[in-house]
């Protein structure tokens, strides 16, 4: 009996398996995570392009057009100072997006270091880092942030009103910049510990790990280890968390500047908007039909793809 040649047999090799590749094949067939993905593109693309090519100034004022409703040449109308709403709500749309994402990326570094520390070592780390997370997340929002602005912000802007008189630096007159660093600031303190409790979860599950017990073996420092073996294999949950924390963060600044606590006039945001238009309602509808539009779009965007991430991500989710 002779042997089949080697030559003859055919030796089909299956390509390796790619999480990320598996998962975006997942993902490309969740037809709400595409749209909301679609939706985030567009918005993202008009906070960093859009206010350069809107018909208007947001800040230019037509009182002969004062609360003038939707029309060609306005396509939101005008507020009651006669500033075309189309071109704020596109500023709002950058002011929306600079918050959500300096928050949610202050927020994701605190808690994805104080996680790790807490779920790589263990005792006293993780009790004392999971006291302050608890604690942190048991002060209600709204009440940090209106603490944190009242007290730091007249004693900030005092101060940029010395550093004028004494330098006459026009920079020291934008005070816009201190509702932004205060707005940062406070989100990020109240953003941070479910992404410190996610890695610490995350983190546990992955020490002990024969490919982790193996670097303690050959000695590797602990903090090599964890950024090179327990920070990339906690990442998958931790951006579907991410994804859904942009929309929070949005919503979230939206909220403080709807109550006067977040970024305030003159510069726009999707909350003081829908705030002066709630006044007027009844008479001008579309002065809040269209900042609560896009605002609701955009959070309902971020909630389709955090969802699509999610199932992607999710090693037992069906093909």
């Amino acid at each position: 009996m002779s042997a089949i040649p080697l030559s003859t047999v055919e030796t089909a090799e299956e390509p390796p398996v790619n999480l990320w590749r598996d998962a975006w094949q997942r993902l490309k067939r969740n037809k709400l995570a595409i749209f909301g993905l679609i939706v985030i593109v567009i918005l993202a693309f008009t906070a960093i392009f859009g206010p350069s090519l809107t018909p208007y100034d947001y800040l230019s004022q037509d009182l002969a057009s004062r609360n003038a409703p939707p029309s060609l040449a306005h396509f939101f109308g005008t507020d009651d100072l006669g500033r075309d709403v189309f071109s704020r709500i596109v500023f709002g749309t950058r002011t929306a997006f600079l918050v959500a994402v300096i928050v949610t990326c202050i927020a994701v570094l605190i808690g994805l270091l104080l996680g790790a520390i807490a779920g790589f070592f263990g005792n006293p780390y993780d009790r004392a880092i999971m006291w302050l997370t608890d604690v942190t997340m048991s002060v209600p929002n709204l009440l940090l942030v209106v603490v944190i602005n009242a007290s730091l912000k007249t004693p900030i802007t005092r101060w940029m009103e010395a550093q004028y008189l004494a330098t006459l630096n026009p920079f020291y007159r934008q005070t816009v910049w201190v509702d932004f660093i205060l707005v940062f600031g406070s989100m990020a303190l109240i953003s941070w510990p479910p992404y410190a409790r996610l890695v610490r979860a995350q983190v546990l599950s992955i020490r002990n790990r024969p490919y982790v017990m193996a670097a303690q073996a050959l000695g590797l420092s602990n903090s090599l280890i964890i950024l090179r073996y327990i920070v990339p294999n906690a990442l998958g949950p931790l951006i579907v968390s991410v994804s859904a924390g942009l929309g929070t963060a949005m919503v979230l600044e939206s909220a403080f500047s709807f109550l006067g606590v977040g970024v305030n006039p003159p510069t726009p945001s999707w909350g003081n908007m829908i705030s002066d238009g709630l006044r007027v309602w009844q008479h001008y509808p579309h002065l809040l039909a269209a900042p609560a539009a896009v605002l609701g779009l955009a959070s309902v965007a971020f909630s389709f793809l955090g969802d699509g991430l999610n199932d992607a991500l999710n090693p037992r989710g069906g093909k």
